[in-house]
């Protein structure tokens, strides 16, 4: 990801302004990343390393996604229909 696609995301879902590590502009920045990795492995099957960073990135999400929806269940779903992720 390059860094000002970074930054859109970031002016996109930031709160205020300087609002850099929320949940939700985490959130977008994992889900920006999982779905370059995603791409990646599709045509390179093999790559087991990625596919292990991956699963890494995958679960950073959940954790923030998990703290979003405890303390801001309305913010939790706006989001996720943002980024197109659960159904």
């Amino acid at each position: 990801m390059k860094r000002d696609e970074k930054k859109k995301l970031i002016k996109k879902y930031a709160k205020h302004d300087g609002d850099t590590g929320s949940a939700a502009v985490q959130a977008a920045i994992l889900t920006a990343r999982i779905n370059e990795l995603t791409e990646h492995l599709k045509t390179h099957k093999k790559d087991n390393h990625s596919r292990m960073g991956l699963m890494k990135l995958v679960g950073k999400r959940r954790g923030h996604l998990q703290y979003l929806k405890n303390k801001d269940k309305e913010g939790y779903e706006e989001l996720t229909k943002k980024l197109k992720i659960r159904s």
